[in-house]
């Protein structure tokens, strides 16, 4: 678990966003958010991933000003906002709906904002005309919504939010809606208009892929509170705890108990006496319950990891083509199973069920964590 305690007021005003501090109920009783910290840096494109009840939307709609904070403080730009109408914040907003208005046209739609905030009439035809641009769209300004797809809409929802110049744009699983094609395609779009105008962004999201692609830093929730806070890499190579590990991206899981521990390194012994090695992770003590946690694609079929890697073997119980890769697992004596990602280089073939293999993997490719 990862929280940033500031220490000092000037803190707040270095970051574009901070979080002191802050906790949410709805009853009174059960808290959603507990004692969230988390500053986020001028031009920063962070997300807050998570599964669903964790508490990432909850937050996301109290820097927004949709909810109010039970407790602690939001600061914006240096100035505590807590308690500030959602309208007088300045902050761009991006909803899964769109939240386009169905009987205005693109353009009424992207002026709508910049009326409302009085601009001349000649500098809102300039900037909805230059946002069109921005987001490759410059002929559907006389259209409607309805007649636009599913990927136009959402430009057209990211343009309205940054049409005014904000320095901070939120996104509330932007692209929940679309197909994964579609999605993959949007997540680079966003990410190019990102660097081009370094404006700040925060973003909600469930899918990792997501995440992890977009994102300079991420920020893992559960329970209500922040696992981790990272760079995507780092979320991905080196997770905090057991649950980080399970939730960002795939890994096999061997559970036993740690035997020899040190800051480096520690090994495990699984139920069948078999003894793993791997990084030392939050485990910090002989004698924990403990997880063995290694990526797919780092086990290594048929070659040999004796110098200072883990060698096993198990049964094959089953191998799928996946085009690229071949999936395969691995039963092996204690029943617990592991599963490969074998590199479809054209000399791997696909094992056959029963077949027994001999695979491992690097120690400084697996990590020792504590149980959950």
């Amino acid at each position: 678990m990862v929280n940033v305690h500031p220490s000092a007021r000037d803190q707040a005003q270095s970051d574009h966003v901070q979080f002191r501090n802050v906790v949410k109920s709805y009853d009174g009783e059960t808290l959603v958010v507990k004692d969230l910290n988390l500053s986020v840096a001028r031009g920063e494109f962070l997300t807050l991933l998570g599964p669903s009840g964790s508490g990432k939307t909850t937050s996301l709609m109290m820097l927004a000003g949709f909810e109010q904070p039970t407790g602690g403080e939001i600061f914006l730009n240096g100035t505590e906002i807590g308690r500030m109408p959602a309208n007088k914040r300045g902050i761009g907003m991006v909803f899964q709906s769109y939240a386009l208005f169905p009987h205005m046209t693109v353009e009424e739609n992207l002026a709508f904002p910049l009326e409302i905030r009085g601009l001349a009439k000649h500098d809102v035809a300039a900037r909805v005309t230059r946002i069109l641009d921005m987001v490759k769209l410059p002929n559907v300004g006389g259209r409607k919504p309805s007649q636009l797809s599913g990927g136009q809409q959402q430009r057209i929802a990211l343009a309205r939010a940054l049409v005014f110049e904000p320095e901070l744009v939120l996104m509330d699983e932007p692209l929940g809606a679309l197909d994964k094609q579609l999605r993959d395609h949007m997540q680079q779009e966003i990410r190019a208009l990102h660097d081009r105008l370094g404006v700040t962004m925060i973003s909600v999201t469930h899918d990792q892929g997501e995440a992890l692609t977009m994102s300079d830093r991420v920020a893992v929730f559960d329970a209500g509170r922040i696992q981790q806070l990272a760079t995507p890499r780092d979320l991905y190579e080196s997770p905090a705890n057991a649950f980080v590990a399970s939730f960002i991206g795939e890994n096999n899981q061997l559970v036993g108990e740690t035997v020899e521990w040190d800051r480096s390194f520690c090994r495990i012994r699984l139920p069948d006496g078999q003894i793993l090695a791997g990084r030392s992770g939050d485990v910090e003590r002989n004698g924990e319950a403990a997880v063995l946690s290694i990526r797919p694609e780092r086990v290594i079929i048929g070659e040999n990891t004796a110098d200072g890697g883990i060698a096993l073997s198990g049964e094959c119980v089953g191998a799928i083509y996946h085009g690229d890769h071949i999936r395969v697992r691995m039963r092996l004596h204690s029943s617990e199973e592991v599963v490969a990602k074998v590199p479809n280089s054209g000399a791997n073939r696909i094992p056959s069920f029963g077949q027994n293999i001999a695979f491992g993997w690097s120690k400084e490719d697996a990590v020792v964590l504590r149980r959950a």
